[in-house]
């Protein structure tokens, strides 16, 4: 009923939806990074793996590497787009040191990348093997990103708890990764098929643990919030009487010391 360019150009279309729709995902963190103007406990490594490792994908669907994958370009495109945008606020955001390690990092992935340009245009002369040096140099920098979702997982299963795995990001995860694993199929293409396969196991591992550990997640934020009210009733009293003027002081500590900004993965 439906040829086969028909479902690939479907199957891109949405994998495109839902990979810019997890690119976009970290827009809050940098709004609020930007509102305070320090990037604080936040690390650019996961901005810089993205933009080396779709900056590879971008090169691979170009004609001169593999021929009809507009839609592998279109996609990580954006995505070298956007994470150019989160490294800027990063930049502007950091002390001098950081900056400075940062600006570094990024000159080195565009030296690597030009580099391999270079190679792919000069050396190798056939669209028949140029798909191969970049899809496995692909590939190998995927597999190296997935080491962040593992650390995820772990710290979810050491704390029985999903409060900083959101769900949507984890849905949104399996379904890209989904969407691209049977786009491979339409024709086979192993250097998409084989990390977006990984990328759509990871997703539903993820969604399995936040069915597993959701419910103790509640329980945990219901204990936590009546900790704190207790801690604060506690405190009321004593800043009602306190002469020196304290009061903010007191009330700006959270009662359990949590500290609600973690490291993005």
């Amino acid at each position: 009923m439906f040829s086969e360019e028909t479902v690939r150009t479907t199957l891109g279309v949405a994998g495109n939806i839902t990979a810019v729709t997890l690119f976009l995902s970290t827009m809050p963190t940098f709004y609020r990074i930007w509102k305070k103007g320090s990037v604080e406990q936040y690390s650019p490594v996961p901005y810089l793996a993205s933009f080396f490792n779709c900056g590879l994908w971008v090169l691979y669907g170009m004609p001169f590497v593999h021929p009809h994958s507009l839609l592998v370009v279109t996609t990580n495109g954006a995505g070298v787009g956007i994470e150019i945008g989160y490294l800027v606020i990063f930049l502007v955001c950091s002390d001098t040191r950081k900056r400075l390690r940062v600006a570094l990092i990024v000159l080195l992935e565009i030296l690597v990348f030009g580099g391999l340009v270079l190679l792919v245009l000069t050396v190798v002369h056939t669209t028949q093997k140029r798909p191969a040096i970049v899809g496995s140099i692909s590939v190998a920098a995927n597999i190296l990103m997935y080491a962040s979702p593992l650390s995820v997982m772990k710290t979810v299963i050491k704390t029985k708890s999903v409060e900083y795995m959101p769900f949507l990001l984890s849905l949104f995860c399996f379904c890209n990764g989904l969407c691209w694993f049977v786009y491979a199929f339409f024709p086979f293409d192993p250097f998409i098929a084989i990390p977006n396969g990984i990328g759509a196991l990871l997703g539903i591992l993820q969604l399995i643990l936040y069915a597993t550990f959701y419910k103790s997640t509640k329980r945990m934020l219901a204990e936590r919030e009546e900790s704190a009210e207790m801690g604060l009733a506690v405190m009321g009293p004593s800043t009602m009487h306190n002469d020196n003027g304290n009061e903010a002081d007191a009330l700006t500590v959270g009662p359990m010391g949590h500290n609600p900004l973690t490291l993005d993965c």
